[in-house]
């Protein structure tokens, strides 16, 4: 199995990105998984425009996009993206929509077709923090996973895609700012045991993960 792992560089200000660090050290093979990276710019539309290429050149079996989430503890697998942008903070290029649509002809939202649940138990199970998030906000990682999403549909129906968020480094809130944060190495862990998730669950486990709000 063959699965493209894209990671965003830094931005928001930030001088690094959890994401790029980690999906840099993560092994280039994981269990049966042979792993192909790529860092993505964060940058409304040329981001999907990029990962698109990659799908295309390397023909992946899956697909999974990691993301900063500051102010998360813990690795959340994302359920779902929805079809609208709207930025609090400008991208890498300055641009910043709001209430604008992602793909005019695409379905109001796509759910993740990885193993989500899978994952995260597969994270916990590695020793590290991990629950499954409804939302992928609305800035450009919710943007990413709709626009992979909305390709694979269109383009590449038997390969499955997904996003999945990351805390900070423990070295972005040493200025006190009052954030949870992990380690680089937990978080290659965990992006490798939900790699090795998505290789081993052709179908989702069947257990409770929501929330009451």
């Amino acid at each position: 199995m063959k699965l493209l792992l894209t990671a965003f560089d830094p931005f928001g200000g930030e001088t690094v990105n959890p994401a790029q660090q980690a999906v840099e050290a993560v092994a280039d093979r994981v269990g049966e998984v042979e792993i192909v990276k790529l860092v993505v710019p964060t940058v409304f539309g040329r981001s999907i425009d990029v990962v698109a290429e990659a799908i295309e050149k390397h023909s992946p079996d899956a697909v999974l996009c990691i993301g900063q989430a500051g102010g998360r503890p813990d690795l959340t697998p994302e359920r779902i993206a929805i079809n609208m942008d709207d930025a609090r903070i400008p991208d890498n290029e300055g641009n910043r929509p709001v209430d604008e649509p992602i793909r005019k002809d695409g379905q109001a939202a796509y759910f993740s077709t990885l193993p989500v649940k899978a994952m995260v138990e597969a994270i916990r199970a590695a020793g590290i923090p991990a629950s499954l998030s409804n939302t992928a906000g609305t800035f450009v990682c919710n943007h990413l996973m709709y626009g992979v999403l909305y390709t694979l549909e269109k383009k590449y129906p038997g390969v499955r895609g997904g996003f999945m968020h990351v805390p900070f480094l423990t070295s972005q809130v040493q200025d006190g700012r009052q954030y949870p944060s992990m380690s680089r190495e937990s978080i290659v862990r965990g992006i490798e045991a939900a790699v090795r998730a998505i290789g081993e669950y052709d179908s989702d486990v069947h257990t409770p993960e929501g929330k009451t709000h």
